[in-house]
């Protein structure tokens, strides 16, 4: 975990994020930021829910604004622990991002350990409580009793009225604006502990000796495979299929190559073919299909593939000895690959991908699950709504009309006693005469 998580922070490029680097407008808006302690002298990172819509941000983006953040509190606190505070007031089903969580929750598991107090829900609507069931199966079993589902009666046991926003219930007035971090000596550290956790990797370092079940990037000086498209795999939608294509390339002109390519999620997508030889030069289609039962926005920054070569000395090789080569042989070279929902207008935010280890695929299809009742559940919504409107309208009708006639009787009822007097003078003129 160690190691992975160095290699993480030089390729995320951890280490050198400051406000110089990130989207300042997304710091400004106040969608996450850190703001008084809990009871156990924690600082708070916040999420404002309701500030946050999925996919209208750029995810990588938003990935580098949370870093930061983690970044800076730990520098600020000296490694001290920070309370997650997700405050959920007056957000719904447009606030809901399962795959801003799940990243939120693979930092704190994989990459910042040991960093997390208290995960407080504040003010959770009753609509989310079954997205609120899945996040708790990401969690670690440890993790579990770190939940609090607190709302305004309740939070005073775990922040103090005097740290907590009026908003929330408490004395404190504070209304947010971004403040930049401390600079020192003039330059974009933060403060003079950066340089001294910078990771260098040495020469011959295990780096350069990965492990070919990690998924990776790993090019020799010679490059021997061309994969198209180069990032991210274009899924569309061809009648009931979900497809998509990848085209590899042998790019030597004397040396035979056997691919192989691996999924996280093996039992959502066939691969045909998933391994083969290409002779010098040669070009070939790759088709990846989408199993049945599987909603086309789980793609999204959950599922990955690896493409893999390695250089054949005998072209002519059979499938047993292809076999042995690769129990035998590390990859050559490697080819990370994510997905992309090419029916989406959007497809740079759909290139976004998640960070998460391969251990959290599994959870896919319940994700697919819950997007599925999430839409039906907007619908229902909807009709319901509708009905509502109809019910209320008809309702105001028939008031007015209850009106009018009431109105009509007492007109009618008037207007009969006014002739009925009318009548009775008239009589008594009569009589009089």
């Amino acid at each position: 975990m160690l190691w992975e998580t160095c290699t993480w922070r030089s390729n995320f490029g951890t280490n050198d994020i400051s406000e110089d680097n990130v989207n300042m407008e997304y710091l400004k808006e106040g969608i996450c930021f850190s703001h008084g302690k809990d009871k156990d002298g924690k600082a708070l990172f916040i999420i404002k829910s309701k500030l946050h819509y999925k996919g209208v941000k750029d995810f990588p983006e938003l990935q580098r604004c949370i870093v930061y953040w983690f970044e800076r509190l730990e520098r600020e606190g000296n490694g001290n622990q920070i309370s997650l505070f997700f405050d959920m007031g007056e957000s719904g089903l447009s606030n809901l991002d399962m795959d801003l969580i799940k990243y939120l929750i693979g930092l704190f598991k994989t990459y910042y350990p040991n960093f997390l107090n208290y995960i407080i829900i504040f003010e959770m609507p009753w609509v989310l409580n079954a997205a609120f069931k899945i996040i708790k199966s990401w969690l670690p079993a440890k993790a579990i009793p770190k939940i609090k589902n607190l709302n305004k009666s309740s939070l005073k046991d775990y922040v103090d009225p005097n740290d907590a926003l009026i908003c929330w219930g408490g004395n404190n007035d504070y209304t947010f604006q971004f403040v930049s971090a401390v600079q020192t000596n003039g330059d974009n550290a933060f403060n003079d502990k950066l340089d001294n956790k910078k990771v260098h990797f040495a020469e011959n370092s295990p780096l350069t000796e990965q492990s070919p079940t990690s998924i990776g990037d790993q090019i020799n000086e010679e490059q021997l495979l061309s994969i198209e498209p180069g990032e991210a795999i274009t899924f569309n939608k061809d009648g009931n299929d979900v497809n998509g294509i990848i085209t590899l390339k042998n790019i030597t002109n004397d040396k035979s190559l056997s691919y192989k390519i691996k999924t996280t999620s093996p039992d959502k997508f066939r691969v045909r073919p998933s391994s083969g030889v290409l002779q010098p030069s040669e070009q070939r289609t790759v088709t990846v299909i989408l199993q049945a039962g599987h909603n086309i926005r789980g793609l999204l920054h959950n599922d990955r593939f690896l493409v893999m070569c390695l250089p054949l000395k005998n072209g002519n090789a059979t499938a047993q000895e292809l076999t042995a080569l690769w129990k035998s042989e590390k990859p050559t070279e490697m080819h990370r690959l994510r997905c992309c929902n090419g029916n989406n207008e959007n497809n740079e935010l759909q290139k976004s991908h998640s960070i998460l280890t391969s251990t959290m695929a599994g959870n896919d299809r319940n994700i697919d699950v819950f997007f599925s009742k999430i839409s039906r559940l907007e619908e229902n919504y909807s009709k319901l709504r509708n009905e509502v409107t109809t019910i209320k309208y008809m309702h105001f009708i028939s008031i007015l009309l209850i009106i009018v006639i009431v109105v009509l009787l007492i007109y009618d009822y008037a207007l009969k006693i006014d002739i009925q007097n009318s009548m009775d003078q008239q009589d008594c003129h009569i009589h009089d005469l």
